[in-house]
């Protein structure tokens, strides 16, 4: 049994960071279908049901979708800097954001390559990048960033690969991933 002071929990809220609003006002969020029977509801990405997740939101863009990112300082690596599998999720998250915008599929990551450029800092405003960069028919490429929010200074890189979704079979909890 897991104690009450090991899990994070964050409620989820609607309101962006003030460090984050002008630059997002008037964008469109990519909204999720809500609800248990959502398949990704406890994703720790984008679920917005998982108790400890990043709860990572994107917005549409010109070129793909922007998010805005500010990492908890409970998933530090190293001192005042975010863990590397984390800055990992944050980008997962956001590519796969970028091909459902240009696609409006749903899809699972099938390769990840993250270029970490600086240390990511905790508890500062970030903004991450996506945009679709070749979309194939049966998975699509993509590549997106991390980078300080105002400074333009970029933390990390990512490029990755996206296959379709397969509902067919699988349900919640039948441990298909």
């Amino acid at each position: 049994m897991m104690s009450s002071s090991m899990v994070h929990c964050r409620a989820v809220s609607t309101e962006l960071p003030v460090a984050f609003r002008d630059f997002f006002a008037g964008l469109v969020e990519q909204r999720r279908s809500p609800g248990p029977a959502d398949a990704f509801d406890r994703c720790f990405g984008c679920g917005p049901a998982h108790p400890s997740g990043l709860r990572v939101r994107v917005f549409e863009a010109d070129d793909g979708v922007v998010s805005p990112i500010v990492v908890p300082r409970v998933y530090e690596g190293p001192p005042d800097a975010a863990h590397g599998g984390i800055v990992a999720a944050y980008l997962d998250e956001i590519l796969g954001g970028a091909v459902v915008r240009a696609t409006g599929k749903i899809v699972v990551t099938g390769e990840l390559t993250v270029r970490y450029v600086r240390p990511t800092p905790t508890e500062t405003p970030l903004l991450g990048r996506g945009r679709v960069v070749g979309d194939h028919g049966r998975y699509v490429d993509v590549e997106g960033s991390l980078e300080e929010f105002g400074a333009a200074r970029v933390v990390a890189t990512a490029r990755g690969r996206f296959f379709p979704y397969a509902t067919s079979g699988i349900t919640r909890g039948s441990g298909a991933s």
